[in-house]
């Protein structure tokens, strides 16, 4: 099946939120947001922005009627600052216009008088002053200390990754209509759109069920809206509940990159031990998270990195431990990964450094240390395995020893330019890591023509989760894909939702479409036993006709709908699904907090110019394990797209604030992401072929956020082409490796 959207994608007839027609009397909104990092406000002068043309009205936070309080896990977060400022980016005022230019216009004439106080950037200066968000976490796995004593080698190192900009191609925006007896429509561009409807509520001082939230698509989320987006809604509403008229603000895309939050850089230490046979015996890692001025999902994210510190390997002994660090950054957010890349990314370079001291390929201290079914996670978790299936299928495909001597061959007869070649073994826990938000409700409609209507949580956003739902329906009901609609995400319709988040949106959605398919399935093929005078088992539904024991009847789908509504009999069903087996205690650190983990190994071969710097990634070979994918080109897409952007992440995407606390690439001239030319040349995807069973859907295992940690494999083969042309250069594992880091360490003695 198609991606559903492909046809009015490529027409420009999709709807996103800009393409939403405006109402009559519509006001546009900016926001005026502190020029310094941290500092305590003096004063605020709105008053010549007030007189200027088209202003309606500026709002401050003087005007929020509940909590001016924004913060999801930890209160910790003002939509509007009060008395002080945090981070160069935090908005201050509201102004409301009858233009967007006007409202943009008026923003420059709010003068602040600001009393600076002391800025940290850095996670580690942070947590030396004590500046956390919570109390550490560490999770445990038998006894380092103990097992150092047993090690034959023990190697310890330093690790930076930086962050990344979400760059979704529309930016954040929302636009807010008053309705009837006080209730207020937001059409938002977000991943949560309870979040937005529950945060609306808090700041305004209304019951939930007075705050319509709807969601018809996102132009990209990748994790930036799942939290960041309720900022610029609630505005939206906070000016339409005040003027009683509909206000929208979509970010120009400097406003965007300056005053949103990003994947969180991590600066962290590691210690690993192997003995003779290379087996990992002992690991321990301190990871200090930089989370920016408030906790957003911070606390989340650093759990996860905690989750998947040991990736695909089984380490008997290991300390995780990590620190959320509050710095005057923007808030740090979700990103495709939720942290495990960062924490993925520090073993990978343990071993590196392994293998480096002891020289031989990493990949031999990587095969030797893969998951085996059985095995135990350091979260207590026992693996069902596919690590050592798809590192075994990508040798059988790929030939890991014939690309090994290519490589060594290509730099033997090359001077100024050399190979580099790494494998990545990913292994990435599917569900939310807080149990409660493993839920989804789904609302089936058959209608009496025999049309399907279906509501879930689920926001599309590229990631053709729509097309899955609609899939799931077709095959229950063996209809038509044209008979099936999927509505958007509204809060009206579906109450209380996750957020389309931890690719877990297509299994928990899909589990409760399913359910509400067969409950209305079961219901329709009683009223067709008892028209047909046979009994419900003998009853099938193929391709939109009854079938009593496999042979045709007259009846058909179309006019067991309307029979079914005749009898007064429910074609509609409210499902509510919640994934089995899923726990965790925090106060042990313990349990069993993923329905099922996916696999996946990545050969990636880069090429680099020498005497420049820059590089060209030839290959990514990859055996993936899809489970039984029910979309193919669906899932190949997010595989291709995940690649792309964990390469970005590792290689080029490079983020830079001053000591001051200023986004210095804060544009797209200044801030690089993959384009056309930067794609790897060659991009292989495999399926691992399995029966095994799975809490997916139709045991079609999740794919939107495995699939980006292959992209770490980039830094290590740039590095060992590095080292390729200069054995003796001292490389710091310091991530992205942009050509200007691999010029001067070519270069560096």
């Amino acid at each position: 099946m198609k991606n559903i959207d492909s046809y009015t994608h490529v027409r420009g007839e999709s709807v996103y939120l800009d393409d939403i027609p405006l109402q009559a009397g519509t006001l546009f909104a900016a926001v005026y947001d502190s020029p310094v990092a941290h500092g305590k406000i003096k004063s605020l002068d709105t008053s010549e922005a007030e007189k200027a043309e088209g202003v309606v009205r500026i709002f401050t936070s003087k005007d929020i009627p509940g909590e001016n309080q924004i913060g999801g896990i930890i209160p910790d977060e003002e939509l509007l600052a009060g008395t002080h400022v945090h981070f160069c980016g935090m908005p201050v005022a509201l102004v409301v216009a009858e233009s967007d230019d006007a409202a943009r216009a008026a923003v420059k004439r709010i003068k602040i008088e600001i009393e600076n106080l002391p800025v940290i950037t850095n996670p580690r200066e942070a947590k030396e002053k004590g500046e956390l968000i919570i109390p550490p976490r560490t999770f445990r796995l038998g006894d380092t200390d103990n097992t150092w004593k047993n090690c034959e080698y023990i190697f310890e190192g330093r690790t930076e990754t930086n962050g990344q900009e979400h760059l979704y191609i529309e930016t954040q925006g929302a636009y807010a209509m008053p309705q009837e007896n006080g209730a207020i429509r937001i059409y938002s561009s977000t991943q949560g759109p309870t979040v937005v409807q529950r945060t609306a509520a808090r700041v305004l001082n209304m019951p939930m069920n007075k705050i319509e939230v709807d969601t018809t698509r996102l132009g990209g989320g990748f994790g930036g809206k799942e939290d960041q987006a309720t900022t610029w809604a609630v505005m939206c509403a906070l000016a339409s509940y005040h003027v009683k008229k509909p206000v929208k603000y979509c970010l120009h895309r400097m406003e965007d990159m300056r005053m949103t939050g990003k994947r969180h850089p991590y600066s962290s230490d590691f210690k690993i031990g192997l003995n003779k046979d290379l087996k990992i015996l002992a690991y321990e890692a301190t990871f200090y998270q930089n989370a920016g001025a408030a906790a957003d999902l911070s606390p989340a994210v650093m759990e996860r990195t905690l989750f998947h510190c040991t990736n695909s390997y089984f380490v008997p002994n290991v300390t995780a431990t990590a620190y959320s660090c509050r710095t005057n950054l923007p808030p740090n957010t979700a990103f495709r990964g939720f942290g495990g890349p960062q924490g993925m990314f520090v073993i990978e370079a343990a071993i590196a450094k392994a293998a480096e001291q002891l020289h031989i390929p990493a990949s031999e201290i990587q095969q030797k240390n893969l998951l085996k079914t059985g095995d135990e996670f350091p979260y207590g978790q026992i693996a069902e395995s596919e690590a050592n299936e798809c590192w075994s299928k990508t040798d059988e495909l790929y030939n890991i020893e014939q690309l090994e001597k290519d490589v060594a061959d290509f730099n033997s007869s090359n001077k100024f330019y050399k190979k580099g070649m790494a494998l990545m073994p990913i292994c990435f826990g599917i569900s939310f890591t807080k149990t409660f938000m493993n839920q989804a409700r789904s609302l089936v409609h058959v209608y009496t023509d025999g049309s399907v209507g279906i509501s879930t949580a689920a926001v599309e956003m590229g990631q053709g989760v729509n097309t899955k739902l609609l899939q799931v329906a077709a095959k229950i009901f063996s209809v038509a894909q044209e008979k099936i609609k999927v509505n958007s995400a509204n809060t009206w319709r579906i109450a209380n939702t996750s957020p389309t988040a931890a690719s877990a949106a297509a299994d928990l959605n899909g589990k409760a479409t399913a359910l509400a398919c067969e409950t209305i399935l079961q219901r329709m093929k009683q009223v067709a036993a008892d028209e047909l005078k046979t009994s419900t088992e003998t009853i099938e539904i193929k391709d939109e006709i009854v079938f009593i024991t496999g042979k045709k009847t007259d009846l058909s789908w179309k006019k067991l709908a309307m029979l079914t509504h005749m009898k007064r009999i429910s074609l509609s069903e409210l499902a509510h699904y919640t994934a089995p087996g899923i726990h965790f205690d925090t106060s042990k650190e313990k349990g069993h907090p993923f329905a099922y983990h996916v696999y996946g190994t990545a050969v990636i071969t880069v090429t680099i110019d020498c005497l420049r710097g820059i590089y060209e990634f030839d290959s990514v070979k990859a055996v993936h394990d899809f489970g039984q994918s029910m979309n193919t080109m669906v899932d190949m897409g997010q595989c291709e797209g995940g690649i792309v952007q964990g390469i970005g992440w590792m290689t080029m995407e490079e983020l830079l604030y001053n000591k001051e606390g200023k986004l210095m690439t804060n544009a797209l001239s200044t801030y690089k992401v993959p384009d056309i030319y930067s794609v790897p040349k060659e991009i292989i995807v495999h399926p691992l072929k399995t029966e095994k069973e799975n809490l997916a859907i139709f045991n079609s295992k999740a794919v939107g956020e495995p699939p980006l940690m292959y992209g770490i494999g980039a830094y290590f083969a740039l590095r060992n082409a590095v080292k390729a042309f200069n054995s003796s250069a001292v490389i710091p594992y310091d991530a992205p490796m942009t050509p200007e880091k691999v010029l001067m360490n070519l270069f560096s003695q």
